[in-house]
């Protein structure tokens, strides 16, 4: 079968790989979608050197499908042929406290196993994964939201739980790319007021079609200082900073109001603030890591029983015969998210 592996420098093919066999434990899942995530842009980038772009890995770690085969030692309770299911694509020892409560991102017994940089992922028609990492995919969702859920929109939703309790908040979220914009939509559907963020008109205007009440552009006005109109000088209850911009988070911290709440989940930047200014705001700064296992399931739930519209995100779908041209747009980060579809 064929499956796309990064080669680095900007550079992704389409390579004959043999189709997958489950072994005890495993399961084989036929894709249906396999989302782009902003983290697949380190690795397409990335030197042609590097670990993970060696191009003998097989890219993508938003899997949705249907199990295609089911591996010896693995119960019907977990898999049977035929079940629609998302992927949680970490893979640790399975054991450890970590693992055991569905943070296996953070197995403290083995090196984590991340499908799409050190294992191989799902940009390709099969893909083995241990029935463990398997999360049912409601009957009422696409298989492209599954694949959505399995990292970006999952991501918004373990920010946003960080942030607590949002019913009523006013909540400004930092970058409107696929995570910021379902954290946008996630956080209406809990009731939030939200104040999207973004230097890109056409994700500004998506996030107010996603249910923002109102939007700043910073490259118009003072993110800050726009926040704290909005919100009569209070400034933000909680703030999810998703772009991953230093200057973004250092604007999220300012234009928290007292007791605030700031979750970074935005990679690549820095988060720093002057602990005087700060000290007498009583404000929480937190990280969010993707989301466990069990809150994968939780955000599924979530999305079907509220019809939170997660395809909205998807603004390009591809074959895998196009993934060249699919990531040389994906490159721009000037579009909504895309996807490879098999079906």
């Amino acid at each position: 079968m064929k499956a796309a592996v990064f080669l680095g420098d900007k550079q992704v093919a389409l390579t004959d790989v043999e189709e997958p066999r489950p072994g005890p434990g495993e399961v084989v899942v036929q894709v249906c979608s396999s989302g782009m995530c902003g983290s697949d842009l380190k690795y397409y980038r990335g030197p042609g050197n590097d670990t993970y772009a060696s191009g003998t890995i097989t890219a993508g770690h938003e899997p949705a499908g249907v199990v295609h085969a089911v591996g010896p030692g693995v119960p019907d309770s977990a898999a049977v042929v035929g079940d629609r299911v998302m992927v949680h694509h970490y893979i640790g020892c399975g054991s450890c406290a970590q693992c055991r409560s569905g943070w296996t991102q953070m197995c403290t017994r083995q090196p984590v196993v991340v499908l799409g940089m050190n294992g191989n992922g799902s940009h390709a028609p099969y893909l083995t994964v241990p029935a463990a990492t398997l999360v049912k995919l409601d009957d009422r969702l696409s298989f492209d939201a599954g694949a959505a859920i399995g990292c970006g929109t999952g991501t918004a939703w373990g920010g946003l739980r960080r942030l607590g309790d949002l019913g009523g908040a006013t909540v400004a979220i930092f970058g409107q790319g696929p995570v910021g914009l379902s954290g946008t939509m996630l956080a209406v559907a809990l009731g939030a007021r939200v104040i999207a963020v973004d230097m890109a008109p056409s994700r500004l205007a998506q996030a107010r079609a996603l249910g923002a009440t109102a939007v700043v552009d910073p490259c118009q006005d003072d993110p800050v200082a726009a926040i704290r109109d909005l919100t009569g000088g209070r400034g933000a209850h909680a703030v999810l900073e998703s772009s991953g911009s230093s200057a973004a988070a250092s604007a999220g911290l300012r234009a928290l109001g007292p007791w605030g709440r700031f979750c970074v989940v935005g990679l690549g930047g820095e988060v720093r603030f002057d602990v005087l200014e700060f000290h007498r705001s009583q404000m929480t700064a937190m990280t969010s890591w993707s989301m466990s296992l069990v809150g994968q399931e939780e955000c599924a739930a979530f999305v079907a029983e509220n019809a939170v519209p997660v395809d909205d995100l998807f603004t390009h779908r591809w074959s895998l015969d196009e993934v060249v041209e699919a990531y040389e747009l994906f490159d721009r980060q000037d579009a909504g998210k895309g996807v490879i579809q098999f079906t």
